[in-house]
């Protein structure tokens, strides 16, 4: 059988970019069960209330949502269980020292299959502040209207 090969995104964390400010990003793998890999790779999986926590020196990986496999039998895992995260040692005491520091927490971003490997972009993030939402919206609407505004005067010649 052939080994799979690219990226295929399970599940993404839109909103995470819209209320934290991402200061770096982590690729980490993932521990998962037979039937939880299953489940991931029938495309269900909700990040939505997501977060990873640093425990005696292993990064684990919080209410992650991955549903019970259909064709699972009693042996079933539990949906919302924690997960172990796959990094090297540099990446834990980097991720130990900034997460320290006040503000800062680790959101997932995306979880997908890499090369057959279940993997999830882990981003290093500090909470917006409601000012800094409208912001953000203030500058994407302004870049909209000024490239729409370019594209008009293209077209008039």
């Amino acid at each position: 059988m052939a080994r799979e090969r690219g990226r295929t995104v399970v599940a993404q964390n839109r909103k995470a970019r819209h209320d934290y400010h991402i200061d770096d990003t982590y690729e980490a793998g993932i521990v998962l069960t037979g039937t939880e890999v299953k489940a991931l790779r029938a495309g269900k999986a909700s990040l939505v209330d997501g977060f990873a926590e640093v425990r005696d020196g292993e990064v684990w990986l919080r209410n992650v949502h991955i549903p019970e496999y259909d064709l699972g039998t009693w042996n079933n895992h539990a949906p919302r269980r924690s997960r172990k995260l796959l990094l090297r040692k540099d990446e834990i005491n980097r991720l130990i020292g900034k997460t320290r520091e006040t503000g800062f927490t680790l959101v997932p971003l995306s979880l997908y299959f890499k090369d057959g490997y279940a993997k999830i972009e882990l981003a290093l993030a500090r909470g917006k502040k409601s000012y800094d939402k409208r912001h953000t919206i203030a500058e994407r609407e302004a870049k909209r209207e000024a490239e729409r505004a370019m594209a008009r005067a293209r077209r008039r010649g």
